[in-house]
């Protein structure tokens, strides 16, 4: 795994941990008390965007801290 892959892991990690309660995808609406399809798969949809958000979360924040490395800033 290259370097920047691995600090944006665990950068997604630590904003998981901070997390109060992640839900889990379900595959077959046993979370839902009507069972509806249409149901579960649009909070699995809510789900995925959630976790892609932590990710994009993840990217920016390690951009911007190499950027402040970079230009000499973090060198103080």
């Amino acid at each position: 795994m290259s370097e920047r892959r691995q600090r944006i892991h665990e950068l997604v990690l630590a904003l998981l941990a901070q997390q109060s309660a992640m839900e889990l995808l379900d595959g077959d609406g046993n979370g839902l008390p009507s069972a509806d399809p249409g149901g579960w798969i649009e909070r699995n949809r809510r789900i995925v965007q959630r976790y892609q958000a932590l990710v994009r979360s993840a990217m920016t924040l390690d951009a911007l801290i190499d950027q402040e490395v970079s230009s000499g800033a973090g060198n103080l």
